[in-house]
């Protein structure tokens, strides 16, 4: 199974075939393919120059907004200056105008002098140097073939990468682990020297020649690692760790930040210095050949590379690791492991990673370590949500802010800056928090900023809605200061407080808003003033209500908000008094049934909902909004009414939980049976469902059956992240509560309270 080949936004190109260390464990020299001997010492002018042209092309075809190219070897500064220049010079030439040129080198440090460092200054080329920590380490392979230490030229490189005139270019360091050495001792003598990155590989190997493992341990190299992580979380993290950022990124639903874990496909081609091209270099480490392509830069292109076998097998991501690792847990986050280290003679790349132990236990012990740390504040409950849902808003505000750059004219401007005063008093602060917290902000602003993409014109017309809610978050300061406000099709409407009809009005315009003690005034153009009493409806004005029925929180009923329209059903026009009352009536039995049967749902439902929206009989894609929101049928009532709402409420609850926090990742790579009734189910609407029949299932016994086994399931399962491991305790914690069960925690069974 193949896809469209993924462009290459990274060449390796070799400048140099040859080294002047002789490292015991370099993949180039003293692995399985020794294709070296037959290449030339030095890239020419010719590979140089067909290499930028094939290069150009292959970025104009594909649009490819910037591309890496990273000078190697061997050892790449043994071309000299000279030819370094010349590769500069002409891809710098070949890529003008069509992408952006990322030019780095990987370096042993020997050579390097500050005629190197002002050239790669000239041409801005970042530079990479490899040291495997304090003297001890480094020199128990990196050292020259008559067995000098290399330790001090390489120290006396990267102290010229420091030097301030140098630091811009400093890429970091390359360190490869010997378990062999001491973790903590490697780790100080790296972070000693302050690099802008440490980048630790795993030492090349295959099945057919495993690593070393001195005391026998299939975690060994997890647990060196693991050591250097407790250290480096002790220091406080004084360095991005490319291996650890990685991890954490995954487990929180993230990417992957490196080539050696994670699923993302290959974009790497390796030019060698007689113009060959070839997969990633560490395939040398397989078997002769292994990185061959047959193809070269003069007769093919690269799209052609990027359809080689070999190279779709690297970007095939859950399709091409072995079934074993579709299967894990951790696969998200190890990827499988390195391609190379999957490799053995008997089924070639069909493998788990030669590291599969150590990758899970490095996965496992990093997610044990920072787990409560990585977890989003949205899984502590309602509060937790309501704040980073708030956030979210304020984000999405100052994003449409920029995408509009000035678009919106002076209402949105004059707006802003009124909004800026607000933020300078307690009072404003506490306003303008209260309308953005409103569930359909959010509404308008997502729509808003999506529509600049489809519907530019409309957008930066429904942009002027901010002036109403600056004027909503004015009133609830109760300030006085005059708010210009922009309405449309003859009517006022403020977030939160309600509408105003304003007869004869023009269908757009604006008018002034400014408060008045238990009220606000609205000056027209003319002139002409009408007076609001904020809770009195009447002449035109109809407000937000809240539902004064005994028993009930104190939940606003928003029938006026014009884009309150986003739940599953279509939102009810205005009710009339007595549907008003009748549907305060209904929620109020529903509410005690909830209460009765449920008080720790109701618990949770009493302190996150904020707004009711009436809604009328149908069914209809839901559309994104704040947190708080609930949509209750108008003709909710009956046995059934508190299972609908909690049921709504639940639905809302999680999707406000995927709105802040990445619950899984790669959903729909793997498909689950649902225990209720056998259908195959990603693991997105598998959670759903759990999640729903958890809290549905204290109104019908029924309900939540086979609800033990789905948990089981997601648990193991590897899109969970962090954030949605938490929420799969939580409701394995809602679900013990509800039926008197708890998890026996040593042999993984289920008992009930009696221990029976």
């Amino acid at each position: 199974m193949t896809g469209p080949p993924v462009p290459f936004r990274e060449i390796v190109l070799k400048v140099h075939s040859r080294c002047d260390l002789a490292c015991d464990h370099c993949y180039v020299y003293e692995h399985a393919d020794q294709s070296w001997r037959t290449r030339p010492k030095t890239i020419s002018d010719q590979v140089i120059q067909r290499t930028a042209q094939r290069l150009a092309e292959h970025a104009g075809t594909h649009a490819l907004p910037s591309v890496s190219v990273i000078l190697h070897g061997g050892e790449p500064l043994l071309a000299g200056p000279a030819r370094l220049r010349r590769v500069c010079e002409e891809f710098g030439s070949a890529l003008a105008g069509v992408a952006e040129l990322d030019l780095r080198i990987h370096t042993n440090g020997l050579q390097l002098s500050p005629r190197y460092l002002d050239l790669f200054a000239e041409f801005d080329v970042k530079v990479g140097i490899s040291l495997d920590g304090d003297r001890t380490a480094n020199d128990r392979h990196r050292r020259f073939a008559d067995g000098r230490s290399s330790h001090p030229l390489v120290l006396k490189a990267v102290e010229l990468l420091r030097q301030e005139r140098y630091r811009h270019l400093n890429l970091g360091l390359l360190c490869t682990i010997d378990i062999a050495n001491d973790p903590h001792a490697v780790l100080d003598a790296l972070t000693e020297l302050e690099p802008p990155l440490i980048d630790f590989l795993l030492p090349h190997a295959t099945w057919d020649d495993p690593p070393p493992r001195p005391d026998g341990s299939p975690v060994a190299y997890a647990d060196w690692l693991l050591a250097i992580f407790d250290r480096w979380q002790e220091q406080g993290r004084p360095v991005p760790v490319r291996l650890f950022s990685s991890v954490l990124s995954t487990l929180s639903g993230g990417p992957s930040l490196t080539e050696s874990l994670g699923l993302a496909p290959t974009d790497l081609v390796v030019v060698e210095t007689d113009g060959q091209l070839e997969q990633v270099d560490s395939l040398k480490s397989a078997y002769e050949g292994a990185a061959a392509t047959g193809f070269d830069v003069f007769t093919h292109s690269f799209d052609q590379v990027a359809a080689h076998p070999g190279v779709q097998a690297r970007q095939l991501g859950l399709a091409g690791v072995s079934e074993d690792c579709r299967r894990c847990p951790v696969v998200r986050s190890c990827g499988g492991g390195l391609y190379t280290h999957r490799y053995r003679s008997s089924n070639e790349f069909d493998n788990p990673s030669v590291y599969c132990a150590d990758l899970e236990a490095l996965v496992r012990g990093i997610e044990e370590r920072t787990g409560s740390a990585l977890v989003s504040p949205a899984l502590s409950g309602p509060a937790g949500t309501a704040a980073e849902h708030h956030e979210l808003t304020r984000t999405l505000l100052a994003g449409l802010h920029a995408l509009l750059d000035g678009l919106a004219g002076e209402p949105w401007a004059r707006a802003w800056r009124t909004a800026g005063v607000l933020e300078e008093s307690e009072a404003g602060v506490a306003g303008l928090d209260h309308v953005l917290a409103h569930p359909y902000a959010r509404s308008w602003l997502q729509e808003t900023v999506e529509g600049l993409r489809s519907d530019p014109d409309r957008a930066v017309a429904e942009a002027s809605r901010l002036t109403s809610y600056v004027a909503a978050a004015v009133l609830r300061a109760g300030l006085t200061d005059a708010v210009p406000v922009v309405h449309r099709g003859g009517g006022l409407f403020l977030p939160t407080l309600g509408e105003l009809t304003l007869d004869g009005a023009d269908d757009h315009g604006t008018v002034l808003v400014r408060g008045v003690p238990g009220g606000f005034v609205v000056e027209r153009a003319s002139g002409e003033e009408v007076r609001v009493a904020f809770g009195e409806p009447g002449g035109g004005w109809r407000p937000v209500r809240r539902l004064a029925v005994a028993g009930l929180p104190g939940w606003a009923v928003d029938d006026l908000d014009p884009y309150r329209d986003c739940h599953a059903a279509p939102a009810a026009d205005r009710l009339e008094p007595e549907a008003f009352e009748a549907f305060g009536a209904a929620l109020a039995r529903a509410w005690a049934r909830i209460e009765a049967v449920a008080p720790a749902v109701a618990a949770a439902m009493a302190e996150a909902v904020t707004t009711v929206t009436p809604l009328t009989p149908g069914c209809r894609a839901e559309r994104p909004h704040g947190h708080g929101a609930l949509g209750v049928p108008v003709d909710a009532d009956g046995p059934g009414a508190a299972a609908g709402m909690v049921r709504a409420h639940r639905r809302s609850e999680l999707r406000a939980l995927c709105d802040v926090a990445d619950l899984y990742a790669a959903d729909g790579d793997w498909e689950y049976l649902s225990p209720w009734d056998g259908t195959a189910l990603p693991f997105s609407r598998l959670l759903a469902e759990t999640h729903e029949r958890v809290g549905v299932g204290l109104f019908d016994p029924e309900f939540p059956a086979g609800v033990q086994e789905a948990l089981d399931l997601l648990e193991e399962a590897p899109e969970a992240t962090v954030h949605g491991k938490r929420l799969l305790d939580v409701i394995r914690k809602e679900l013990s509560g509800a039926q008197g069960v708890g998890r026996n925690d040593d042999s993984g069974t289920i008992f009930d309270q009696e221990g029976k």
